[in-house]
């Protein structure tokens, strides 16, 4: 399995992304391209034993900086280490590709040189969210912030497909978010979706509250991006939030810091629970190719586990079975329907 890493597409790069990257390969002998400026790369893989990896470098002269407006910088910037590790993929020369730079440039860099999947009217944004029950996944989380019923049947598939691949979930429950549980409320958007969704023979349980979501109503959450991004930003400021007041609040009780101590495995657990470098990134579903988008502030372990996911869909055939289900959902979506 080949898959390869942006060097340069951390906040620090190269440093987390070529640690981390190191750490993939050896936990799960991955073979690993690593892309970016070759100096910048050689000095920071000079301070880590790679005896026994299997790393190569592919040199590119550009960066994509987060503050670019991503379609007119992947048009510009031929040789970023975007372009260059997506073009890898396109030539069928890696099975993956993982970036934790600009989010908006891989996602028009993957559109560029990708292409979509037959069949695909918009690709989606994914990640994994924590749940009571385990995670689930949700998506879209920020590549189409207005969207078509037809998108979000699509999105429902690609999801299912995913969750029963990458999750090993047979019939994930799929559920659609709404501001009420019943049938008929909602966005316009949503009203229109459900049916849809009802009809497509997937494990559809209807409407999700946000106040459902983290209880583990279903394996799947579908929504437009704008929802998406706001709920998956919210939720990464609350996590936070809270984990913080819990631990000032045991500083401010001697007392309370006896108990702490007592109970630090438990916490360190639900800090895990919570921890987003654990999932490593997002799939971009819908592109024809494995493509994973970490966060920008991703440190090593972030990186290492972005590796994995991409090898582990590559490895089990998700893209495969991704062609495969929109295939047979292209049945589905009404013959007025215009892309």
């Amino acid at each position: 399995m080949r898959i390869v890493v942006d060097a340069m597409g951390s906040d620090q790069h190269p440093q987390p992304d070529v640690q981390g990257a190191l750490q993939a390969a050896r936990a799960y002998g991955t073979e690993i391209v690593l892309v970016g400026d070759q100096s910048a790369i050689e000095t920071e893989l000079a301070r880590h034993d790679r005896s026994g990896l299997n790393i190569s470098i592919v040199h590119a002269s550009q960066k994509i900086e987060m503050k670019e407006h991503p379609a007119a910088a992947v048009k510009s910037k031929k040789d970023s280490s975007m372009v260059v590790g997506m073009g890898l993929l396109k030539r069928r020369e890696a099975d993956g590709f993982v970036s934790a730079g600009n989010s908006g440039g891989v996602l028009a860099a993957a559109l560029l040189y990708l292409a979509r999947i037959k069949g695909v009217k918009r690709p989606a944004l994914s990640s994994m969210f924590p749940t009571r029950q385990g995670p689930c996944f949700m998506l879209d989380l920020g590549a189409n912030t207005d969207c078509k019923p037809e998108y979000l049947l699509q999105f429902a598939i690609m999801g299912s497909v995913y969750a029963e691949r990458l999750l090993g979930i047979n019939r994930p429950r799929v559920a659609l978010v709404s501001n009420g549980e019943e049938e008929g409320k909602g966005s316009l958007l949503v009203q229109e979706a459900y049916p849809l969704l009802k009809a497509s023979g997937l494990n559809f349980v209807g409407n999700a509250e946000g106040k459902d979501i983290p209880a583990g109503i279903a394996d799947v959450i579908v929504t437009d991006g704008f929802t998406g991004n706001v709920m998956l930003k919210l939720s990464e400021g609350v996590a936070s939030f809270l984990l913080g007041m819990i631990k000032d609040e045991v500083k401010k009780r001697p007392v309370a810091s006896i108990g702490a101590l007592l109970a630090k495995p438990a916490f360190e657990a639900v800090r895990k629970r919570l921890d987003y470098r654990e999932y490593g990134g997002g799939p971009l579903l819908g592109v024809d190719g494995i493509v994973v988008v970490a966060h920008g502030r991703s440190d090593a372990l972030a990186i290492q586990n972005a590796v994995r996911l991409a090898h582990q869909a590559a490895e089990r055939g998700t893209l495969e079975a991704m062609r495969a289900g929109i295939e047979q959902g292209l049945g589905l979506l009404p013959t007025t329907v215009e892309d």
